[in-house]
């Protein structure tokens, strides 16, 4: 049996219904594709390429399988805080696309939560199946069944018109960044 980082149950909130964008050929979270299956993070998927794809991202630098076990470990006692999915081509046992949603609890809102969609990456082979369209409208759907009072990410402004066609808006904010590392 599987290890997930957040029960895959989770994902039947989604109400697919009630998305913002369309699909073409049925894409939708259980039929990404042809081989292709759309599901939580798994303890497996360190040797599925999970770290390799996020290295098309961003940075990465040398995670060992100790630090991944390590660090799916912690996000998965995190109840309710990490959704990382995933899709693989189950053909060729690989990770080809990922994205997470992290529900953050505040004092807010009446005790609130907030959903922030970060790291959403496909493979550039992958590029131009609607994947990348897969994965923000999924958690932005699972969130709001989450009940997350709002929903955010950060992009570059070239970016906006995709992520406006989920019902994302620029909202005049400004943010600041401070690395402490590369």
């Amino acid at each position: 049996e599987d290890d997930f980082v957040f029960p895959p149950e989770a994902l039947k909130k989604v109400e697919w219904d009630s998305r913002k964008s369309n699909f073409r050929n049925g894409i939708s979270p259980s039929n990404p594709g042809e081989n292709l299956v759309y599901r939580p993070l798994s303890l497996g998927d360190f040797d599925k390429g999970f770290v390799n794809l996020l290295s098309q991202l961003t940075k990465v630098g040398e995670v060992s399988r100790e630090q991944f076990e390590k660090r799916f470990s912690s996000m998965k006692s995190s109840n309710g805080t990490y959704y990382v999915t995933v899709i693989e081509d189950i053909e060729k046992g690989e990770i080809i696309g990922a994205a997470t949603l992290v529900v953050e609890q505040k004092f807010i809102h009446k005790c609130a939560c907030r959903g922030r969609i970060e790291d959403v990456i496909v493979s550039n082979v992958y590029r131009g199946k609607q994947l990348g369209k897969l994965l923000v409208e999924a958690l932005t759907l699972l969130g709001k069944a989450l009940g997350c009072y709002k929903m955010s990410l950060e992009c570059k402004e070239e970016n906006f018109k995709f992520y406006e066609s989920f019902g994302y808006s620029p909202d005049g904010q400004h943010f600041m960044i401070q690395r402490f590392k590369d």
